[in-house]
């Protein structure tokens, strides 16, 4: 019961964010668009903040099972890095443009962008660092430090967000795949032993 009132307030206030945008929505508006009162939403919730900032975390669980589906997969370190970038792109792109006046937000306000990422930034760079450290394992990789590798390789996967998730890279000639395809390129082929 105590889990799906909780998830019952998550899935009312991602719609209500949605449609009116976190600003605009309050405890209260979330409180009666779930039928219950406000008391109850604050004994699951401090502050509009924090479910907010669960909303971005259910939002964000499916792409960690997508990253984590790739990271199991019977394919090469090389075929992993790929598809992980692909995916992490594609699954950021459809999360933003379902959640409608989120997207507004994630374009406008680099704070709340980077509050959001932190919730999942640990849990990307782990998982692509196991895809380093099996790739340096069979001897395919040549990483000195696969934790700091794949930091690096997550904040610069995160710099392009914005650009792949507008499309706005077209005007320079280098489509959504392309984009994947060369991030990829440079990320194995620098890592990759020669």
């Amino acid at each position: 019961m105590v889990k799906k009132t909780r998830d019952k307030f998550i899935e009312v206030a991602r719609q209500l964010f949605a449609r009116k945008g976190v600003e605009n929505t309050t405890m209260h508006d979330i409180a009666s668009a779930s039928d219950k009162g406000r008391r109850t939403i604050y004994t699951y919730f401090k502050s509009k903040r924090d479910i907010f900032n669960a909303v971005i975390e259910q939002e964000t669980d499916q792409l960690l099972e997508r990253l984590n589906e790739i990271v199991r997969r019977n394919i090469s370190p090389e075929r992993k890095l790929e598809e992980y970038i692909k995916c992490r792109f594609e699954t950021m792109r459809e999360i933003v443009s379902r959640n409608g006046s989120l997207r507004a937000g994630f374009f406008r306000d680099v704070r709340k962008v980077d509050r959001a990422r932190k919730l999942i930034s640990k849990k990307e760079i782990a998982l692509l660092r196991d895809i380093l450290r099996e790739g340096k394992a069979l001897g395919t990789f040549d990483v000195d430090n696969c934790m700091h590798t794949a930091v690096l390789i997550i904040h610069a996967i995160h710099g392009l967000d914005v650009p792949y998730i507008r499309d706005n890279l077209t005007e320079q000639g280098v489509s959504k795949q392309m984009l994947t395809e060369y991030i990829s390129n440079i990320f194995l082929y620098g890592i990759k032993k020669r």
